[in-house]
């Protein structure tokens, strides 16, 4: 966007937030960009993209003092994102920078503050040289923080690179604010280059997070107290918890076909299993029709998010469910068929699944995927692991699948009441600490306090 970028009415506070450009890291900064603007309307955002991000959402309705800012695309879209995660990581924390200090040239008003995606750990040095306060923004849970603030631990107690087959199954309790963790559930954990060039990047973020004012979390107190409460006594700067920055509702529902939600309501109460394993990342072709076999298989009702093959899948999978390319992921969590969510465990899953209630087979990939998993099986007790093992190249048979998936819905197993029992609790922590007084409520309060007192001249 070329020329001086209009300003709206009297305001008291100018945000700039800038996310990582991948939808799990968008997502979250606009929920809270939203929420900020919600608290106060007095309040500016300028969100900051990509001119490829903005052609996935500049369409979308948002408050009129949220406002959009482009800067070049870190590399061509054509290149795609998984087809090469290392140069599209390094070019992000990299090539991002320029364009963003000269987008700051232009803004009007000023900044009073810049809210930044953790991985853009360049913004902290052009924030600290044009003396703008500067919030940290972890897209992540606070656990998989402090994994990575500790990952040196690791490698100082001779666990690193880890033999999976071998030693996966091992435990480790020195991890600040974490219980004891498998070493397989650690992130690139292997040792081969790809995994040890995005582990260097990674791993790069954490000491910048010092150097900024402050650090949030799209998590609550109530999520992960240990983790919280660990960070807290470590780092000088205030930390809040933003609570689950859930997504707005009905986006887009004029132009979308909604049918799936009529065949939800014609349901029995708790017997659907609902299945998306993210945006971003997948697993091989042979495991996703070993999962359409063990679907079919196992007689259980399924709504099943796959990009690409619906219509392939939705042959494999038979007439107990759909396959569709794409769902309101909220409005179908919170629909009362749902009985279980088979998740990738991103955090953004994670935390929808969680605050609406449901229990979880997790099926993680990558990065804090697996520390994900480990949190709602071992600490949270409201899932299971469809891989009892720890090898990720594993084949799960349709056997396997249609057994486990089996035995997940079965609503007449002790096993399961009990966890679903667990997974309600959880929902109601949730809602408290998002509530009046509740922690996040109060964390927001503050952090806005922040905001405007910055805003003072």
């Amino acid at each position: 966007m070329e020329g001086p970028i209009p300003v709206p009415s009297t305001i008291t506070a100018h945000v700039v937030a800038v996310p990582y450009p991948g939808r799990g890291h968008v997502n979250p900064m606009m929920n809270f960009s939203k929420l900020l603007v919600s608290k106060n309307s007095g309040i500016l955002v300028t969100f900051v993209v990509t001119e490829e991000w903005l052609g996935f959402i500049g369409s979308e309705p948002k408050p009129h003092n949220i406002r959009f800012a482009t800067i070049p695309n870190v590399i061509p879209s054509e290149h795609g994102r998984a087809n090469d995660f290392v140069t599209f990581l390094e070019a992000v924390m990299t090539k991002m920078e320029a364009p963003f200090d000269q987008l700051l040239h232009r803004l009007d008003p000023p900044p009073t503050i810049i809210i930044y995606d953790t991985y853009l750990l360049w913004v902290v040095g052009v924030a600290n040289r044009r003396r703008i306060p500067v919030a940290s923004f972890w897209p992540m849970s606070a656990s998989f923080f402090a994994v990575l603030k500790h990952y040196h631990l690791l490698e100082h107690n001779g666990h690193y690179p880890v033999n999976l087959s071998e030693d996966g199954d091992k435990r480790v309790d020195f991890i600040p604010g974490n219980s004891s963790i498998r070493l397989a559930d650690f992130p690139l954990n292997d040792g081969s280059w790809r995994s040890r060039k995005l582990l260097s990047l990674a791993l790069k973020t954490t000491p910048w997070v010092q150097k900024a004012q402050y650090l949030l979390f799209p998590s609550m107190y109530e999520l992960e107290p240990r983790a919280i409460d660990a960070l807290k006594a470590e780092f000088s700067i205030p930390i809040y918890t933003t609570g689950p920055l859930l997504p707005n509702f009905g986006h887009g529902e004029n132009n979308v076909d909604l049918s799936y939600l009529h065949w939800l309501d014609n349901q029995p109460s708790g017997s659907v299993l609902y299945i998306s394993q993210g945006s971003f990342l997948s697993v091989s072709s042979a495991q996703i029709d070993e999962i359409a076999g063990g679907l079919r298989d196992s007689g259980v009702r399924f709504l099943w998010i796959a990009r690409g093959e619906t219509s392939r899948l939705k042959e494999m999978c038979g007439d107990m469910g759909l396959v569709l390319p794409w769902c309101d992921q909220m409005r179908v969590l919170q629909h009362p068929a749902i009985g279980g969510f088979w998740s990738h465990c991103g955090w953004n899953s994670t935390r929808e699944g969680v605050c609406c209630g449901v229990p979880f087979l997790t099926f993680p990939i990558m990065m804090d995927q697996p520390m994900n998993s480990k949190l709602i099986v071992e600490d949270w007790k409201v899932g299971w692991r469809v891989k009892p093992g720890v090898k990720q190249d594993t084949l799960m048979s349709k056997d396997e699948i249609a057994s486990l998936v089996q035995r997940f819905m079965d609503l007449d197993s002790d096993e399961v009441r009990d966890m679903r029992k667990n997974a309600r609790e959880l929902q109601k922590k949730c809602q408290l600490g998002i509530a009046n007084g509740g922690s996040s409520e109060t964390d927001l309060n503050a952090f806005l306090r922040h905001i405007l007192q910055d805003a003072k001249p």
